[in-house]
């Protein structure tokens, strides 16, 4: 009859592809029972990989069968996403585990798109999403989720998220006209959106992907002091002054101490459409000089294309448009480092403490 310790070593040997380590050193191997040649046990992912499980199981059950004596292998791979820790003395929002900033230096290199890529990756691998669009003078999430009309309210105080493509959506483009400018100061700004993040029934989410306006302004300033941020993602182009604004991005995540899970490298390299020509129009490697400079992980590099930039003004974004495609791949590696990277971080054992009052004996 096969032992556990027999089947934990060979187990032991399939090596995740995502994190480069074991299941059975860290832990993901769960509930290994022997029954006579039986043998089950459970792989539990710390992020969502719904694609990637099939093959996983497939290569546990081969390295369990590889024991002498084992017949019948049954394996459970699944995803656990939990919550993690946040800044120091910022509690974390209701009914939200993990909050992911996407940030950017200045405008104009794609952050939107790389967020609304990223959250619908998320979507696609089987987390719960939130997408909130965070740029009140700008707000472009309604168009590039292909979403119309307002949010309804049962209590007149609180809302329900728009959806689409299985992804919870809030902006403030949902409540004032498409061409209204939103002429205010920064006071009103920050708290508009403070209430679009606190009054909106997000239900239950694994990930709310939060899209930053450019610069660190106001706004900016508000979230990363208020919000309980997980962790950051600073997108760039490999141009000089783009990278000189993401660096000022950095600083600021620093000082509050969100850290930041990594570097998306945008706009890379334009491929010629008819020639196949390759040219580094924003300049090369960028942003994965500036990844070592800083010790930040570079989490990948989208290319200018202009099928990312159609699909995402028809309201039907790269992931979803062609979801088996070379692009939405690639966004879908870069939403699995930075779950991965959130999956390692501390967790948030807030929960678990009991409230403490003190009251006076009379």
């Amino acid at each position: 009859m096969p032992t556990p310790e027999a089947l934990s070593q060979a187990l032991a040997a399939v090596i995740d592809p995502n994190t480069g380590k074991d299941f059975v050193s860290t832990k993901a191997l769960k509930n290994l029972q022997v029954s006579g040649a039986n043998v089950s046990f459970d792989v539990e992912l710390g992020y969502p990989a719904k694609s990637q499980i099939p093959a996983l199981r497939n290569q546990l059950v081969a390295a369990a069968k590889g024991v002498a004596g084992v017949g019948n292998v049954t394996a459970n791979v699944t995803s656990r996403i939990v919550a993690h820790a946040a800044q120091r003395g910022v509690a974390l929002l209701p009914g939200v585990k993990n909050i992911i900033a996407v940030a950017s230096g200045k405008g104009g290199v794609g952050k939107s798109t790389t967020a609304v890529n990223l959250a619908l990756a998320l979507a696609a691998e089987g987390a719960a999403v939130g997408l909130l669009d965070a740029d009140i003078y700008g707000p472009s999430q309604p168009m590039m989720m292909g979403i119309e009309g307002r949010p309804e309210s049962s209590d007149g105080k609180t809302m329900e998220p728009m959806e689409n493509y299985g992804v919870q959506v809030m902006s403030i483009g949902f409540l004032v006209n498409q061409d209204e400018a939103m002429i205010w100061r920064g006071p009103m700004a920050t708290q508009a959106l403070e209430q679009l993040l606190r009054q909106t029934n997000w239900g239950d989410l694994d990930y709310l992907i939060v899209d930053l306006p450019p610069g660190t302004g106001d706004i900016q300033l508000t979230l990363s002091q208020r919000v309980p941020m997980t962790g950051a993602v600073i997108v760039t182009t490999p141009q000089d002054i783009a990278l000189l604004d993401a660096k000022k991005g950095i600083k600021m995540f620093e000082k509050v101490g969100v850290p930041i899970l990594g570097i998306v490298e945008n706009m890379a390299v334009h491929i010629c459409s008819h020639c196949g020509h390759a040219e580094h129009i924003f300049g090369e490697g960028g942003g994965k000089r500036m990844a070592e400079q800083y010790n930040m992980d570079y989490l990948g590099a989208l290319p200018l294309d202009i099928k990312i930039r159609v699909q995402a003004d028809s309201g039907k974004p790269t992931v979803v448009s062609d979801p088996d495609g070379e692009l939405a791949g690639i966004y879908k590696a870069v939403a699995r480092q930075m779950a991965i990277k959130i999956a390692a971080k501390a967790k948030d054992f807030s929960a678990k403490f009991p409230s403490i009052t003190i009251s006076k004996d009379t």
